[in-house]
C-alpha cells in the first residue's frame, strides 16, 4: 500500500496539525511559503478556490496537500505531458499514489490507471484537458470516487488569457457529468478580466479568490531596443558564463539559428519547438533539466510547468506577446529564490506585426480591443521611463515603490529633461479639448493638415507645427511614456480621447518637471532636412534578411546591390512589412518592372518571416 493510503484519511477541513504533520512528513518544508497556508485551509475545508500566485510560489502544495487530508481521487487537470510525468514522479517519490493519463502511456497502461482510479487507489490522478473531457474518459472515471476537480495553469480557460485552449472551457461540463463538488484552479497570470472570466467559465458559484503579490523581488529586470540581437545576447552571456539558462525566440527558425551561433562560440545549448521530434524535444528537455549550465533555446512550446530551481536567466531575442506571457516566462528564473536576471530586446517592427496579427485574427471586436490594449500595455513597459517593476506590477493592479533591481533603477538607462517635449504634447490635448487621439494630437504637433484638423480649426491653434522636430514614432513614445507615468490617458469613454491627470496639469502650468527615455526616441536630425523621412520603427530582423536576398539576387544577376532595390526601399518594406503585390506598389524605388520582376521574390521572403 502506498504511502498516506491509511494515515491521512481524515475528514475534508483537518485541523491545522494534520495539514502541517503532512506538510513536514510527507513534503519536508518546515513552514508553508507565504499565502499558502490560507489557500490550503479553504480548500481542506471544501471552497471552491481560484489561485492566482506567482511562478514559484508553491501552487501545486495548495491542492496536493488538501488531497491527502481527505479519502477519494483528486483530478489533477494539466496541459503538458512533461509537467505531468515530472510532477507524478516527484509524488511517487514522497510514497504518494500519483499517475498520469497521456500519450506516452499505451492504451492498456491508461485502462489500468483509470481502473485504480475508480477502486479509490490513486490520490491524484493528472489529465490534459483533451482526454478527461472524451467521452471514453467520463464513462471510465463515472463510478470513480473524485473529491475535487484541480486545474493547474487555469489562464488557459480564458479567451482573455495569453494561452488560451478551447479544450480547458469543456471543463465545466465535465465537473458537472462526473458530480464533482469541488473545482479549485491555479494560475500564476491572471489580470481582473481572465480571473472574471476564469470564475464563471469553470466554477458553480462565485469562487474564493486569492491573489497573492506578483512581486518576484531577486529577478533583476531589463529591456532594451534591439540594434543586433546576437551581439548584445553575446555581451549578456559573457556576464552569465556557466549558468542554467533559458533564451526566448518568437519563431522556430530563429531558435535552431540562435541555438547553433551560441554552439559554435562553445557554448551548451540545445534548441526546443513543436517542429522538432518528440524523441529530440523530450531529450533535450531531460539534458535541461538534468544537467548544470545548459542553455535551452526555444519557443513559448517550452517552459510551462518546468520546475528547474536553479535557472538564472531568462533572456527574450524577441518580444512576448504582453504582459501576461513576458510574467510568466521570466517566473521560470529563480525558482529557487536565489538572484536571477530576465533580459528582453523589443523592436517596434514586432508591435506592428502583432496588430496586423490581431487584425487578421477571427475575433469579436471586443476581443481585438482586449488584446490591442495589451500590445499598448507591453509597449509601455518596454518604455517605461520609471521603475519597470512598478509598471509591471500596476499592470496586475499591484501598487509598489521603485525596486532598485531593474535596468531603469540601476541607471542603465539614458533619461532627459524632457519637460518642455511634455508640456507641448499636455498642451495640444488641452487646446483640442481632451477629445481627441494620438494620432490627431501628432498631427497637430507636427503641423499636418488634413480635413479632420482643418474641420475643427486645429491648424489655427498655437501648438500647431510646434513639434516639427520630432518624427511620429518619437512623439509616439512621448505620449506613452507620458501615460505610463500618469499625466494624461485615453478615455475610453470618449471614444479615445486624452484627457490630462492633475499630475498633467501641473506639469503644463510649470510646477512639476517631465524625465524621459531618450533611447526610445527617434530625433529627427535637423540639419538634412532634404534627406528622405525614412521609417525609424522597422523591423530590424526583417530588413537583414531582406538584404541577404538582395545580395543573393545581385550576384546572381552580376551587378551592384542598389541596382536591385536601395536602403531605402528595403527599410520601408521592413517597417510596412507588405503581404501582398498591391502593397508593395507604392514603395520607394519600385514601378511597374520591379513590381513584377524582383517583388515576388521579396514579397516570399516577408511572408515567411511573418511565418515564422
Amino acid at each position: 500500500m502506498d504511502l498516506l493510503e491509511s494515515a491521512h484519511r481524515t475528514p475534508i477541513g483537518g485541523d491545522r496539525r494534520d495539514a502541517e504533520a503532512i506538510l513536514g512528513d510527507v513534503f519536508g518544508f518546515q513552514a508553508f511559503r507565504p499565502g499558502q497556508e490560507e489557500i490550503v485551509r479553504a480548500v481542506a475545508a471544501g471552497a471552491e478556490v481560484l489561485g492566482v500566485m506567482p511562478t514559484g510560489g508553491g501552487k501545486s502544495l495548495c491542492y496536493q496537500l488538501p488531497a491527502l487530508m481527505r479519502p477519494g481521487v483528486t483530478i489533477v487537470v494539466s496541459p503538458l505531458i512533461a509537467l505531468m510525468r515530472d510532477q507524478v514522479s516527484a509524488l511517487r517519490a514522497l510514497g504518494i499514489a500519483a499517475a498520469a493519463v497521456n500519450s506516452n502511456n499505451d492504451s492498456a497502461e491508461n485502462r489500468r490507471i483509470l481502473a485504480r482510479a475508480v477502486e479509490g487507489e490513486i490520490k491524484l490522478l493528472y489529465i490534459s484537458p483533451e482526454r478527461l473531457s472524451s467521452v471514453e474518459t467520463i464513462e471510465a472515471l463515472r463510478d470513480a470516487p473524485i473529491t475535487m476537480m484541480a486545474v493547474d495553469e487555469a489562464h488557459c480557460v480564458s479567451q482573455w488569457g495569453h494561452d488560451f485552449r478551447p479544450e480547458y472551457r469543456l471543463l465545466g461540463e465535465v465537473r458537472r457529468d462526473l458530480d464533482i463538488h469541488q473545482t479549485v484552479a491555479f494560475t500564476a497570470t491572471a489580470d481582473k478580466i481572465t480571473r472574471d472570466d476564469i470564475a464563471e467559465r469553470l466554477f458553480s458559484g462565485q469562487p474564493k479568490v486569492f491573489v497573492r503579490s506578483f512581486d518576484r523581488p531577486n529577478i533583476s529586470l531589463a529591456m532594451t531596443a534591439r540594434q543586433d540581437g546576437r551581439a548584445e545576447l553575446t555581451r549578456f552571456l559573457k556576464a552569465h558564463e556557466g549558468e542554467s539558462g533559458i533564451i526566448y525566440c518568437q519563431s522556430r527558425r530563429r531558435v535552431d539559428e540562435t541555438a547553433q551561433f551560441l554552439v559554435a562560440k562553445g557554448l551548451r545549448a540545445v534548441p526546443y519547438h513543436a517542429g522538432l521530434e518528440r524523441t529530440e524535444r523530450d531529450k533535450n528537455q531531460d539534458i535541461f533539466l538534468r544537467e548544470d549550465g545548459v542553455i535551452v533555446v526555444a519557443t513559448v512550446a517550452f517552459g510551462m510547468g518546468v520546475d528547474k530551481p536553479d535557472v538564472r536567466f531568462v533572456f527574450h531575442m524577441d518580444m512576448p506577446k504582453n504582459i501576461e506571457s513576458y510574467y510568466q516566462e521570466i517566473g521560470r528564473a529563480g525558482r529557487d529564490g536565489l538572484p536571477a536576471t530576465a533580459h528582453a530586446l523589443y523592436g517596434f517592427g514586432e508591435i506592428r506585426q502583432f496588430r496586423q496579427w490581431i487584425e487578421g485574427s477571427e475575433t469579436t471586436p471586443e476581443q481585438k480591443a482586449v488584446e490591442h490594449a495589451k500590445v499598448n500595455a507591453l509597449v509601455s513597459l518596454c518604455e517605461a521611463p520609471t521603475c519597470r517593476r512598478v509598471v509591471l506590477l500596476g499592470y496586475f493592479g499591484e501598487q509598489s515603490e521603485p525596486c532598485g533591481n531593474c535596468d531603469l533603477c540601476g541607471g542603465k538607462v539614458e533619461t532627459f529633461d524632457a519637460t518642455v517635449l511634455a508640456q507641448k504634447a499636455l498642451s495640444a490635448v488641452a487646446r483640442t479639448r481632451e477629445r481627441f487621439g494620438v494620432e490627431h494630437l501628432i498631427n497637430v504637433l507636427r503641423g499636418e493638415t488634413s480635413d479632420k484638423i482643418v474641420q475643427h480649426g486645429h491648424d489655427k491653434l498655437p501648438t500647431f507645427g510646434v513639434g516639427k522636430d520630432q518624427s511620429k514614432s518619437s512623439w509616439r513614445s512621448i505620449f506613452r511614456q507620458l501615460g505610463v507615468i500618469g499625466y494624461a490617458a485615453a478615455d475610453a469613454e470618449r471614444f479615445g480621447g486624452w484627457r490630462l491627470s492633475e499630475a498633467g496639469w501641473r506639469v503644463l502650468k510649470g510646477q512639476e518637471k517631465v524625465t524621459l527615455r531618450k533611447d526610445a526616441l527617434s530625433l529627427k536630425d535637423k540639419t538634412a532636412k532634404a534627406a528622405p523621412d525614412l521609417p525609424s520603427d522597422y523591423d530590424a530582423a526583417l530588413l537583414e534578411r531582406l538584404r541577404a536576398l538582395r545580395r543573393t539576387l545581385a550576384d546572381e544577376r552580376s551587378v551592384p546591390a542598389y541596382v536591385i532595390f536601395s536602403d531605402r526601399t528595403l527599410i520601408e518594406m521592413a517597417a510596412r512589412v507588405p503581404m501582398s503585390l498591391d502593397e508593395m506598389r507604392g514603395l520607394h524605388g519600385i514601378g511597374e518592372r520591379k513590381l513584377a520582376d524582383l517583388a515576388p521574390a521579396f514579397l516570399e521572403e516577408v511572408r515567411r518571416h511573418a511565418d515564422g
